[in-house]
């Protein structure tokens, strides 16, 4: 009985000895491929290629009025009374401000008097009975009293000297005029913006240019611009020179002080166009990268990109015709690492 249970106790270790034995070796070597595998980063590529990319470049800028024209009189005089107010809509020589006029008559008076001893003095000429010299002295009386005459005249009735708006009114009937203008008239068609352009680009701008102009307060709404004027110089402080563009703004929906968005197209350019996904901001530096994969590898490049074209970028360098770039997978990635690329 005692040498039965010892041969089946043998029988048991020698079964249980052999079985782990076998499946251990198995198992490490099935964990061993599994680790080998996962040491690889999973990726994403996709190829790349070169494509014609308008170049367009957007500028901020204040819309502003194409004139403005500050109405007041060159010597202090009291306000009669104003025509206009603020929102009013004014014509070319329309009539805006009377001011007091109790000097007019006596200065009407006055060129009235010099005109009739001139004509005299000219009709005694003519028949032999004056000299040159008194015609001429005076002429240059009566020339001196209707300058001063039309000069009060002026200073004394208003006029607007555009078709526009008031924008401003800074006093009332019976205030002494000082240093504000008595009105403020804006010309509000067309309206101007002034933007700074890269001295890069002076050949690329000519006056009759079209650009696209949108406005904060009309959202994706476009408005039609047109180059007017480009200032001469630049400026070496900024290496920019400034454009005039001009909005027709035939409704007038568009108005000063408006914050507008100007984007020029300066014409086509072959570039690499990658995914927005493959850039990568490097931290603390704030330059830009994507892994480029060849071979099993990714190598590292910096890029330097142009403008947003959708869901991808503009790249001006770092990137060939042709590359494999990783879209997706690149927080596991370093410079020169193989990895497995998986297909979505």
């Amino acid at each position: 009985m005692n040498c039965n249970r010892y041969a089946a106790a043998l029988l048991g270790l020698a079964l249980m000895a052999a079985v782990p034995f076998h499946s251990c070796k198995g198992d490490g070597a099935d964990k061993a491929i599994v680790a080998e595998v996962d040491e690889r980063p999973n990726v994403e590529i996709r190829k790349v290629h070169r494509q014609s990319v308008d170049q367009l470049m957007s500028y901020t800028a204040t819309v502003e009025a194409f004139k403005t024209n500050n109405i007041t009189t060159s010597t202090p005089n009291r306000i009669k009374s104003i025509l206009v107010d603020v929102g009013y809509k004014v014509a070319k020589g329309q009539k805006l401000v009377v001011l007091d006029d109790v000097n007019i008559d006596q200065l009407k008076v006055r060129l009235d008097n010099t005109e009739r001893e001139y004509n005299r003095a000219l009709e005694l000429f003519n028949i032999g009975g004056g000299t040159k010299q008194a015609v001429d002295q005076m002429k240059t009386e009566l020339d001196a009293a209707r300058r001063q005459y039309d000069n009060m005249v002026e200073n004394t009735i208003l006029l607007s000297p555009i078709n526009g708006v008031v924008t401003a009114r800074n006093y009332d009937p019976g205030d002494m005029t000082g240093q504000q203008p008595i009105l403020t008239i804006e010309q509000l068609r067309p309206v101007k913006v002034l933007i700074n352009v890269s001295e890069n680009e002076f050949t690329k701008v000519s006056k009759g240019m079209k650009v696209d102009v949108y406005l904060d307060v009309y959202g994706d709404e476009k408005f039609v611009g047109e180059v007017d004027l480009i200032y001469p110089v630049i400026d070496p402080a900024t290496r920019t020179f400034t454009v005039e563009v001009v909005i027709a703004n035939a409704d007038e929906r568009v108005r000063p002080g408006m914050f507008a968005r100007v984007v020029m197209n300066f014409g086509t350019e072959e570039r690499v166009v990658v995914p927005d996904r493959a850039i990568v901001k490097q931290t603390g530096s704030g330059e830009k990268f994507v892994y480029i994969y060849k071979d099993g590898k990714v190598d590292f490049s910096r890029v330097e990109i142009g403008q947003r074209l959708g869901d991808a970028y503009e790249l001006l360098s770092g990137v060939e015709n042709g590359d494999e770039v990783v879209i997706s997978g690149q927080s596991r990635l370093a410079d020169g690492i193989e990895v497995n690329v998986i297909k979505k």
